[in-house]
């Protein structure tokens, strides 16, 4: 795991100087995204729906809260739109940086990692831990695109990496589609729960896969 941390590390603080550049400058706060939404939700849904996909598509480059947009699709566009209107944005954030780690990721692993047994301990790590940390990576921010841009640079099999992100996105999307929808400014108590059910689901879900990989080292060792 040493060989990956200075890889990790370098791509958090690089996702995270768009969330502080962004949060410091104000140039995109939850309550212009819902003025956005509501105005545009007037004028035509497939412009909410449009707005959507772009903003989760976004979050590849800036750090943009998703289960807001997820909820807040929820809220304007129904259980059904809402959802497939999230699953399609992220689906694009994850596809798009695997794709650009896959083509440009090489460059960036050599300039962290000069020893090439290192890039290739770094990258076998991934390949043997990878389909976790995907599975599981909703559990806070950031984490989801680090593990899409990991998945490229260690040339994950993209029908595999489209699976895994799949299978966590399309729950996350669903569930907060549809508290999204049932959801008012007068009750937000579905959204408010399915955020904290969904985040304490995916930390059960870090503490038990570390603790069985813990216990499969012991047993190896």
């Amino acid at each position: 795991m040493k060989a990956l941390f200075p890889l990790v590390l370098c791509l958090v603080l690089v996702f995270a100087c768009t969330f502080v550049l962004i949060k410091s400058t104000g140039l995109l706060t939850i309550e212009q995204i819902r003025l956005w939404l509501d105005a545009a939700q007037y004028a035509n849904p497939l412009h909410v729906v449009a707005m959507v996909v772009t903003l989760l598509f976004a979050d590849l480059f800036i750090a943009i809260p998703t289960l807001t947009i997820t909820l807040l699709s929820g809220y304007f566009l129904g259980p059904l739109f809402g959802a497939l209107s999230a699953i399609l944005g992220l689906s694009l954030a994850g596809i798009g940086g695997y794709a650009i780690s896959y083509r440009f990721g090489d460059k960036l692993l050599k300039l962290l990692l000069k020893d090439a047994a290192k890039r290739k301990e770094a990258t076998d790590t991934f390949v043997r831990h990878g389909a976790i940390v995907i599975l599981l990576a909703r559990a806070m921010p950031i984490l989801p695109e680090v593990s899409a841009c990991l998945a490229g640079i260690s040339k994950m099999h993209f029908g595999k990496f489209l699976l895994l992100w799949l299978c966590s996105a399309v729950p996350y999307a669903v569930i907060g589609a549809y508290a999204g929808a049932l959801s008012s400014l007068d009750n937000p108590k579905p959204a408010i729960l399915a955020a904290a059910g969904i985040t304490t689901a995916l930390w059960l879900g870090w503490l038990g896969a570390n603790h069985y990989l813990i216990g499969r080292d012991k047993v190896k060792g």
